[in-house]
């Protein structure tokens, strides 16, 4: 199926937006956590969307699920390729290939708490392999890296938004 289908769609919406800027801001799904045992969570969404994460043995789960930080750079992955093919589509390009691939270091030692040890991941990369045939490489690098630098996730994380906390104790 081709990147191209989603066009009209896409187009359709960037008119709406153009003329009612306010309908392009909404409120985003929740996704919600349930802790069911040991480390492992299954998040669900308000539709059908579901995913299990769990820990690796090493790091006290049973490895039954991807773990929390693998989520956010496969979240960080498909939101880059997906705002690439939306773009691609909107400039009538055709994509052949498009694979988006992100890696992270991080230290355990600060999840465990061990103290002045951040336990946020670090040295983040992209790869980005597209192909487009009769499209110039350079035209193809400049389409990747707009479809990053306008990536949802890729931009949260950028921006560090502050993040308000509520707390039930029940």
């Amino acid at each position: 199926m081709s990147n191209l289908q989603a066009r009209d769609a896409l187009e359709r919406a960037q008119r709406v937006f153009l003329d009612k800027p306010a309908a392009g801001r909404k409120p985003n799904a929740m996704a919600t956590a349930v802790w069911h045992d040991g480390l492992r969570c299954e998040i669900a969404g308000p539709g059908s969307e579901r995913a299990i994460t769990d820990m690796p043995q090493p790091m006290g789960g049973q490895g039954g699920g991807a773990n929390p930080g693998w989520l956010l750079r496969a979240g960080m992955a498909s939101c880059t390729a997906t705002v690439i093919a939306m773009r691609a589509a909107l400039l009538g390009i055709e994509l052949r290939t498009l694979e988006v691939s992100v890696g992270s270091e991080s230290d355990a030692r600060g999840l465990v708490g061990i103290p002045e040890v951040s336990s946020a991941l670090g040295d983040m990369r992209m790869a980005i392999t597209i192909g487009a045939d009769g499209i110039d490489a350079a035209r193809l690098r400049e389409l990747a890296a707009w479809g990053e630098a306008h990536s949802p996730v890729s931009c949260t994380l950028r921006a560090s938004p502050p993040i308000a906390i509520e707390i039930s104790v029940v």
